[in-house]
């Protein structure tokens, strides 16, 4: 298709759209989204930022390349995944999710302490490795089914136990296959993970599956129900606090953060810093080296949640000056290493300093290269700066591009 260069990004989508023979009511519930806010979009009434949106809007228009549809440079390809199974390991992960038997397992019982063992291992490899998708993908298969079927073989205590594991291991899935899988495996896992805990009846793994959860909604553009998942999770916790054991507390401020960055994403300024302050309360409470297993919850990653906050806000001198207090070695997560540089690498695109943000896009990408290539916020900042990085920097800039999947040709 012919398409002026003069058209905006709004004009765009209602080209497509109408060369497809598509209906905004139609786009708009492909999108997980109202007719009124595609019509906003397309008539220029409102700005569409998200990565995200961006994504679905082309995937639905069947877009091959993103900047077809932003209007960007022609040497610029972003990629969009328009069918499933765009990692190596999604493959096998669907298999173990989706084809789960009807029928009971005909196996011994397993040891549920060794298997929680298995997950708690892990998910320190997701935190540790930095090809961590691609490590934790080869194992997630063969700890679905057995996590499964200890949850259907076992019963009583036993059976909790299960569920609390199979629980931890369908939140495990739903961080390794973020932005990878397919919106209906992604739904799946992040509703097991909470079914699961809620059968176990177990306070702290029904916020640790709802602060799950919470992250698939405010990904798919739900942020109001993400914030109304994460309100409800952290007032059942809250009455139990109390002489409770430290993962306890360590969950209950991981919501705080979870729902600071998710009011700070809709501009909400006030509510951001107050949910973030909840999380600085909380971590003062804790033991100063204290990490949560899973969200990493900490001293460190509230400090590391300030610096997103004041980012997603665009407030970037504050958020550089956040970033530059920190200490990132005391964060023991490699993947939360690399997504801080991430966030400090948008504060100073925000700042038009394009030198710095990819002096700190490449300290990302040697941290954690799989976090990088899979995290959407960071893909768009490696085509930003391919697009716009001072010429003396173009060559760092495209292999910066091409080393995360944002094909650049000469």
């Amino acid at each position: 298709m012919d398409i002026p260069e003069d058209l905006s990004t709004g004009e765009r989508i209602k080209l497509f759209r109408e060369s497809r023979g598509m209906t905004r009511p139609v786009l708009a519930g492909l999108c997980g989204r109202g007719v009124d806010w595609l019509k906003k979009i397309e008539t220029g009434e409102r700005e569409l930022r998200s990565h995200t949106l961006f994504l679905r809007l082309a995937a639905a228009l069947q877009i091959p390349d993103l900047s077809i549809l932003t209007g960007g440079v022609p040497e610029v390809a972003q990629p969009v995944p328009l069918g499933r199974l765009n990692h190596p390991a999604m493959p096998d992960i669907w298999a173990a999710v989706m084809t789960r038997s009807l029928t009971p397992p005909a196996q011994t019982p397993a040891d549920v302490a060794g298997l929680q063992g298995r997950a708690d291992q892990t998910w320190r490899l997701w935190h540790t490795s930095q090809r961590n998708r691609t490590e934790v993908g080869a194992l997630l298969p063969d700890l679905i089914r057995d996590a499964e079927a200890a949850a259907r073989t076992l019963d009583g205590d036993q059976r909790r136990a299960a569920l609390v594991t199979l629980s931890d291991v369908y939140r495990l899935t739903g961080q390794a296959t973020a932005y990878v899988a397919p919106a209906e495996l992604a739904w799946v896992v992040a509703d097991r993970a909470l079914a699961s805990a809620q059968q176990a009846d177990n306070p702290a793994a029904i916020a640790a599956a709802a602060w799950n959860m919470g992250n698939i909604l405010r990904e798919t553009s739900y942020p109001e129900d993400a914030l109304r998942v994460i309100t409800e999770a952290s007032d059942l916790i809250r009455p139990h606090l109390d002489g409770a054991p430290d993962h306890w507390r360590g969950i209950y401020g991981a919501l705080q953060l979870h729902a600071a960055v998710t009011c700070a994403r809709e501009g909400k300024e006030g509510d951001a810093w107050r949910y973030w302050d909840r999380g600085d309360q909380i971590a003062k409470s804790l033991p100063a080296s204290y990490v949560h297993p899973s969200t990493v919850f900490g001293r460190a990653n509230v400090d590391f949640h300030a610096v997103s906050v004041a980012t997603d806000l665009r407030a970037s001198g504050k958020a550089l000056s956040l970033a530059d207090d920190i200490d990132p070695d005391t964060m023991p997560s490699t993947e939360r290493r690399a997504r801080l540089w991430v966030e400090v690498a948008r504060g100073h695109l925000q700042r038009g300093d394009r030198t710095a943000a990819l002096h700190v896009m490449k300290l990302a990408q040697e941290i954690g290269a799989e976090t990088v290539a899979y995290t959407p916020s960071a893909r768009s900042v490696a085509a930003e700066l391919w697009r716009k990085a001072p010429r003396a920097l173009r060559g760092e800039a495209g292999q910066l591009a091409e080393s995360v999947g944002v094909k650049t040709a000469v």
